[in-house]
């Protein structure tokens, strides 16, 4: 593998991370309503749930599921119902008052942080068709596991750093005080397209 098929890797899966979807949504209402110290946790949680798809991508998992299409439905209705579970109940509780983020404590502890984001980056089974596709057309077969294990450390190195910046924005002070005083609509609305990415994973 070259140096530029190697950073051309990079590249597309740092454009595949910063692209919008569920976990960006979750990111982003747990540094406005948690703080830093979950979101955090959450963004670690990404990187490594990015790890194990691409990990799982190299393994032949992407070819699997093409095998075994009822395999890759099951896997996405089950990601699709816990995505609409996160909606629902961010949806339910919008009303509920925004608490008070300190150093000593924080609303979602980090275990319980790191669990959610661990949980919703595993709910989508498509990257591990991204990374299938994408390893499959750059990753030559003899490609020693040295080379890729330096690629899988970038991916979760890239996917959890974006994440971190994301958590840094949203969970200054000023956008914790406009998202406390907009929850009720934000969180309904946030929870609606949670939800609506968990029905699209699960029906597409």
């Amino acid at each position: 593998m070259t140096l530029a098929i190697f950073l051309s890797i990079l590249s597309i899966h740092l454009i595949a991370a910063m692209s919008p979807g569920p976990s960006f949504v979750v990111a982003v209402r747990t540094a406005a309503s948690d703080g830093f110290r979950p979101a955090f946790g959450l963004a670690v949680a990404f990187g490594l749930g990015a790890v194990i798809w691409a990990l799982a991508a190299l393994s032949g998992l992407s070819v699997l599921f093409e095998i075994f299409p009822r395999a890759y439905l099951a896997f996405k209705l089950a990601g699709g119902l816990f995505l609409i579970w996160i909606g629902v109940k961010t949806f339910r509780h919008a009303a509920d008052p925004l608490p008070e983020a300190t150093t000593l404590a924080s609303p979602r502890s980090l275990p319980n942080a790191f669990r959610l984001g661990l949980m919703t980056q595993l709910s989508n089974p498509k990257p591990a068709v991204f990374y299938g596709a994408v390893f499959a057309g750059l990753i030559p077969p003899e490609t020693p596991l040295v080379v890729k294990a330096v690629l899988l450390f970038f991916v979760f190195f890239d996917e959890t750093l974006w994440y971190v910046i994301v958590a840094r924005l949203f969970s200054r002070q000023k956008a914790r005080q406009a998202y406390g005083r907009a929850k009720l609509w934000t969180d309904r609305i946030l929870g609606g397209v949670i939800a609506a990415f968990g029905l699209r994973i699960a029906t597409s």
